[in-house]
């Protein structure tokens, strides 16, 4: 490891419908950063899959553009040769892998997986929690399994979409009623997802979600707020004050998120003391239901009738601009944007030096 200072592999882009929103994040990322503690390594990965990796940085890029890297040559051999260089006889270029990708090929294992192999350390969850982060249908079965309260679902693939289509439609009215919300399986962002009040919205937006993924889950409509809690740690996870969005339209959407600028977002969110902490309570529960690490961010209704509090997903990779809700609930808990930057790169190497005390090979045989 460089003695002074820590070479940290930021990735952002990725082939994902979270593309942009990976880019703005990891261009705040890249100027919060203390450059006298850290030098960057940008790693751009396009649209279509193509990486190139940009030259070492003691300060960061000044503009939005720049983070496309438009200068440098694609050259994957070059950007692989970086992250495995551990693994050969010369020395490691680079300190710790921070991955800013979101969505698919980012934040459902695969990229995990990629530093896994080339045993290096990585920011943020696991092979194992990532996937199950990323996959909204297996996370809802983990938090049945952790007694976790959650709104009815659904959930089937194409192939059986294309072959039973009106009786799934039949046993979604029975189920479920209407208006349902409609979802793609494996995205964020709200990227694909659809509310449907009649069976001529159900077909249509079951057909959107099916653009972005192969699995599809319906969820009841719950009237109710929508609050949310950050998660940071390893194995003794902590949880940030809650904090509640405010959608401006009729469902915190893409276009409510990123676009209108018109959502608010309050931080503390205005709740009791006894419902904040049994959010936060949930919210660990959450992390370490898909056996998290890292960070995760834990998004939750809070039904209007009766104050039950419902888990809808968690984020392993959240936005995380200096105005995303898991910086600023961190904030608002004690955290600053910096040094919230410097634990998640404490736990990650943390967690990699754990790891390697473990044996792969059979000693006893």
């Amino acid at each position: 490891m460089n003695n002074a200072k820590i070479t940290v592999g930021l990735v952002y882009g990725g082939r994902s419908g979270e593309h942009e929103v990976s880019l703005q994040t990891a261009f705040a990322v890249m100027n919060a950063f203390d450059y006298e503690k850290y030098a960057i390594i940008p790693f751009y990965i396009s649209k279509q899959g193509v990486w190139k990796m940009g030259e070492r940085l003691d300060s960061p890029l000044r503009a939005p553009e720049q983070m496309k890297l438009e200068s440098v040559e694609p050259d994957m051999g070059k950007a692989l040769n970086a992250v495995f260089a551990g693994l050969a006889a010369g020395d490691r270029q680079i300190d710790v892998m921070f991955p800013m990708l979101h969505g698919t090929f980012g934040e459902d294992g695969t990229i995990q997986g990629l530093f896994e192999m080339a045993n290096i350390p990585y920011v943020g969850a696991g092979v194992l929690a990532s996937a199950a982060g990323m996959d909204k249908v297996v996370m809802k079965k983990l938090f049945d399994e952790a007694g976790l309260d959650q709104c009815k679902y659904c959930y089937f693939t194409a192939g059986v979409w294309k072959r039973k289509s009106h009786d799934l439609i039949f046993d979604l009215e029975d189920r479920l009623g209407y208006p349902m919300f409609v979802k793609p399986a494996n995205l964020g962002s709200s990227v694909g997802i659809s509310k449907a009040s009649d069976k001529e919205g159900l077909i249509q937006a079951v057909e959107t979600a099916l653009r972005y993924d192969t699995k599809v889950i319906i969820e009841e409509f719950v009237d109710a707020r929508e609050l949310e809690v950050s998660v940071l740690g390893n194995d003794d996870p902590e949880a940030s004050v809650p904090g509640e969005i405010v959608s401006s339209g009729d469902y915190y959407d893409y276009a409510a998120k990123y676009i209108d600028g018109k959502s608010q977002m309050l931080i503390p969110a205005p709740v009791d003391p006894e419902t904040a902490d049994r959010l936060r309570e949930a919210a660990v529960k959450a992390f370490r239901a898909i056996e998290g690490s890292g960070i995760t961010r834990a998004d939750f209704f809070v039904r209007r009738s009766d104050g039950a509090i419902l888990i809808n997903e968690v984020n392993t990779m959240p936005g995380f601009t200096p105005f995303s809700m898991y910086p600023l609930l961190w904030r608002e808990t004690g955290v600053s944007y910096q040094a919230l930057l410097d634990r998640m790169i404490e736990l990650a190497l943390e967690r990699f030096s754990d790891r390697q005390n473990l044996k792969y090979d059979n000693d006893t045989v």
